[in-house]
């Protein structure tokens, strides 16, 4: 998909095949070097999302994109899903209390499904006046609009972006129940992570109550 994707005004890493032919080795794939950094230039890290919904509207998700398997997939199904079972492994703490909340707020959204970028924030790379940057890919089959959800929601939570952020794409058809699960989804990793600090809870339930609002 990477190989063949342009995008104006996007870099994008093209990936490089193994010495016999592989995209993927032992679980591994390589891609060639990008310059730039990751800054808070949250406006146009969501402008590169949106423009990558676009470029990626026609691209029909793999089935190894539709049926993850891994933590991953299981967090996207969990924040999307009613029937999906945490088993328990939310514990019981106000910010798991608050991912029930949320989850009983859940209403369907008739989008359809694409490939989209689960993970931009802290990926996209600027570099002078070159085009941003885009690297990391971490696929997802979900409505457009989900990667630019969890793009507000991780800036509030961890880049001190402005939760007025959110107002960018409220334009995009089912944005406040987009939102709605980019919170479930990052709060249900962060609870579910064995390595989550109490800081890191703290810091995300902040930014979901203050997007409350937002949130339909």
């Amino acid at each position: 998909m990477l190989e063949s994707l342009r995008i104006s005004g996007i870099r994008v890493p093209r990936p490089v095949r193994s010495l016999d032919g592989r995209w993927v080795v032992g679980g591994w794939r390589a891609e060639r070097f990008l310059s730039g950094r990751p800054a808070p230039r949250f406006r146009d890290v969501l402008a590169v999302a949106f423009e990558l919904d676009r470029a990626l509207h026609n691209v029909e998700a793999p089935r190894f994109v539709q049926e993850r398997a891994d933590r991953y997939g299981w967090l996207d199904r969990l924040s999307w899903d009613p029937d999906a079972d945490p088993g328990g492994r939310m514990g019981d703490s106000d910010a798991s209390k608050m991912w029930f909340e949320l989850a009983s707020g859940r209403a369907p959204i008739d989008a359809a499904r694409q490939v989209i970028h689960g993970d931009l924030f802290g990926n996209v790379l600027f570099a002078g006046s070159a085009p941003p940057a885009v690297i990391d890919f971490t696929p997802l089959a979900r409505p457009a609009g989900f990667a630019s959800a969890l793009v507000v929601v991780d800036a509030a939570a961890w880049g001190g972006a402005p939760v007025s952020l959110a107002l960018e794409g409220r334009d995009v058809p089912g944005w406040d129940q987009l939102l709605r699960r980019a919170c479930l989804f990052r709060l249900a990793m962060v609870l579910t992570h064995p390595r989550a600090t109490r800081e890191a809870v703290a810091r995300l339930t902040s930014a979901i109550t203050a997007l409350r609002p937002h949130l339909g």
